[in-house]
C-alpha cells in the first residue's frame, strides 16, 4: 500500500519498497538512479539546513549516497527507506563537524528568547480572558504570501534561524516530513522537535508580520 503517492513516497511495509531495496542490494543501477531522482533534490535542500554553502551540502549528499550503498545490506526495514536515508544524511553532516550532537538539551533549543512576545497576551489577572491573545496573529491574503518577495523573505528568515530550528522547519514545512519522520531522521525526541518547530515558525511569522505591516 502506497502513502503520499503524489510525492512518490512509499511506506516501509510496501511491496514497492521491498522490491526497490532488493534491487539496490543486487547492484541494480536503475534502482539507484530511481532513488536519486526521488530523494536527491530534497536531500540537497535538507543538507543546506546543516551547512552554509551549496558545495558543502552537495558533498554531504554525495557522502550520504555512498553510505546508503554501503549500508543497504544492513537495512532492516524498521523505519521507511526514506527515513533511513535522511538519518544517514543528518549523521553524515554531523560527522563532518557541522553539528554538535544528536540529542539537544532544552537549554540549546534556541536561547531564552520567547517564541511570542509576552505583551501579546492578556495578563493572568484579566477579568474575562486571562492569558488570551491581546494582539492575535494577523491573517494575510494568499496572493501576498505567494508573492516572490514574500517567499524570498521566508527563505532568508529560515536560513538565519539557529541550526536546530532551521533543520526541523526545513524538514517539516519545506519538505513535508511528518513529526515522526523528522524525529527519527534527526534523532530528536517528540518534545524537542515540537519546541524547535514552534520557535522556528514563530520567528518566521514575526518576520512576516513586520514585512506585511511595512507594506
Amino acid at each position: 500500500m502506497r502513502s503520499r503517492a503524489s510525492r512518490g513516497v512509499v511506506t516501509d511495509q510496501s511491496t514497492d519498497e521491498r522490491e526497490l531495496v532488493e534491487r539496490l542490494r543486487q547492484g541494480d543501477e536503475a534502482a539507484f538512479m530511481e532513488l536519486v531522482e526521488l530523494y536527491g533534490p530534497s536531500m540537497l535542500r535538507v543538507a543546506m539546513s546543516f551547512v552554509r554553502t551549496r558545495a558543502a551540502a552537495e558533498e554531504v549528499v554525495q557522502d550520504t549516497w555512498v553510505g546508503v550503498l554501503r549500508g543497504i545490506d544492513r537495512f532492516e526495514g524498521r523505519s521507511s527507506l526514506k527515513t533511513w536515508i535522511f538519518r544517514i544524511l543528518a549523521n553524515t553532516a554531523r560527522t563532518r563537524g557541522v553539528r554538535e550532537a544528536r540529542s539537544i538539551p532544552f537549554s540549546a533549543l534556541g536561547g531564552d528568547e520567547p517564541a511570542v512576545e509576552p505583551e501579546r497576551f492578556l495578563g493572568p489577572d484579566h477579568p474575562h480572558l486571562p492569558g488570551a491573545w491581546a494582539a492575535p496573529p494577523s491573517e494575510w491574503p494568499a496572493e501576498r504570501l505567494e508573492a516572490k518577495e514574500t517567499r524570498e523573505l521566508i527563505a532568508r528568515t529560515i536560513a538565519e534561524l539557529p541550526p536546530q530550528q532551521r533543520e526541523v522547519i526545513t524538514m517539516r514545512d519545506v519538505e513535508g516530513f511528518d513529526a515522526e519522520e523528522a524525529c527519527n531522521a534527526l534523532g530528536l525526541t517528540e518534545t524537542n522537535q515540537r519546541v524547535l518547530l514552534h520557535r522556528a515558525r514563530s520567528r518566521v511569522r514575526r518576520a512576516l508580520e513586520r514585512y506585511m505591516q511595512e507594506r
